[in-house]
């Protein structure tokens, strides 16, 4: 072999291993970016008991008729691609749309993948809950208490079910679940109560004895064991179907939304395509939310004029947001509403900045 040709084969395979290395061996690093957005009045495809596919409404009504929707309303997501190799890290670095970050930013080092996944689908669920409930709150629909899980070993294990609704405990009427949960807790470990319910359409009474709340309350303080939420007294009811992809908490501000939309006559979009996102809670209280430019910018992606963003993330809203999305300015539900029937009349809703 000539001293050339060895002088090119030793300069080559470093480059090779270093190629493949790029190429192949992750890197501790995430990159994040706009990811899908959903709309609130479409449908989404979930499977059927017989293994085939079908589309249902994303927000579908029971117990009275829905009122009629118009233009669009997107739930926004972010995407984070996990696993990057040295070459995927580099192109999302100088992708003006992507941020890089260190993974532990995103997983934990302490939970595995399929725990973070748990907790996003957790939290939707609560988010879901949430929205119901403050925009049956905000429509002013009675509501009842309602068992929406029984603990295994609870003491009201094999007495109530989900799906019961509570009407007293103790002769006492309860009207929603924070008065479940305020009538109980005044009661002891050991205190033997009466419940009364309904259950498909059946007034009914059982007893339960009361256990310890445990090492995570006071020891000597009743505990039911069940998951109480609060439900339409006039049998109206509302199922939300999500890819189960989505997680997290934040779309609670635009689902609640749908909802109103749904359960209400008009139009909350004013018939154009409007975007979101924020958390929310029972009492229509909007909170913050992570990842809100790379939604913004997914909003945009999908042809959105106008962008309900919550009062805590205005300030990063406005740091280079894309042209043509108008960022409205939300702090509550009702705040949302009215901004969006001000922009729908064209007048000027408050807006971040």
């Amino acid at each position: 072999m000539s001293r050339r040709l060895f002088t090119v084969l030793a300069a080559l395979v470093p480059a090779v291993l270093l190629l493949v290395l790029a190429t192949s061996a992750t890197v501790p690093l995430v990159s994040m970016g706009p990811g899908p957005t959903y709309d609130t009045f479409g449908t989404a495809e979930v499977e059927t008991e017989d293994g085939d596919t079908e589309r249902v409404p994303v927000v579908d009504v029971a117990g009275r008729e829905a009122d009629e929707t118009a233009g669009s309303l997107f739930m926004t997501t972010v995407a984070v691609r996990d696993r990057l190799t040295l070459l995927d890290a580099m192109r999302f670095w100088v992708d003006p749309a992507q941020v890089v970050v260190p993974r532990d930013q995103v997983f934990p080092p302490d939970r595995s993948r399929d725990e973070v996944r748990e907790s996003n689908a957790a939290e939707m669920v609560g988010s879901e809950n949430s929205a119901e409930a403050a925009a049956y709150r905000f429509l002013g629909i009675p509501m009842q208490p309602r068992v929406e899980g029984v603990e295994p070993d609870g003491a009201a294990a094999g007495r109530l079910r989900p799906g019961d609704v509570l009407t007293s405990i103790d002769g006492e009427s309860v009207d929603d679940a924070t008065a479940v949960v305020e009538r109980v807790g005044e009661r002891r470990a050991g205190d033997e109560v009466r419940i009364g319910f309904t259950r498909d359409g059946r007034e009914e009474t059982t007893t339960a004895t009361l256990q310890s709340a445990g090492p995570d309350g006071d020891p000597e303080q009743g505990r039911l064991g069940i998951l109480v939420g609060d439900t339409p007294a006039d049998g109206t009811d509302v199922d939300i179907t999500v890819d189960p992809a989505v997680g997290g908490p934040s779309a609670g501000l635009v689902l609640a939304v749908a909802i109103v939309d749904k359960l209400s006559p008009g139009e909350a979009t004013g018939g154009t395509r409007v975007a979101g996102s924020g958390t929310i809670r029972p009492d229509g209280t909007v909170g913050p939310i992570g990842g809100i430019r790379h939604k913004i910018r997914a909003a945009h992606d999908a042809g959105v004029s106008e962008f309900l963003v919550p009062a805590a993330n205005c300030a990063e809203a406005v740091q280079g947001p894309p042209e043509g999305v108008r960022l409205i300015e939300v702090e509550t539900l009702e705040g949302a509403l009215e901004a969006l029937e001000t922009a729908a009349s064209g007048g000027e809703p408050p807006t971040c900045g």
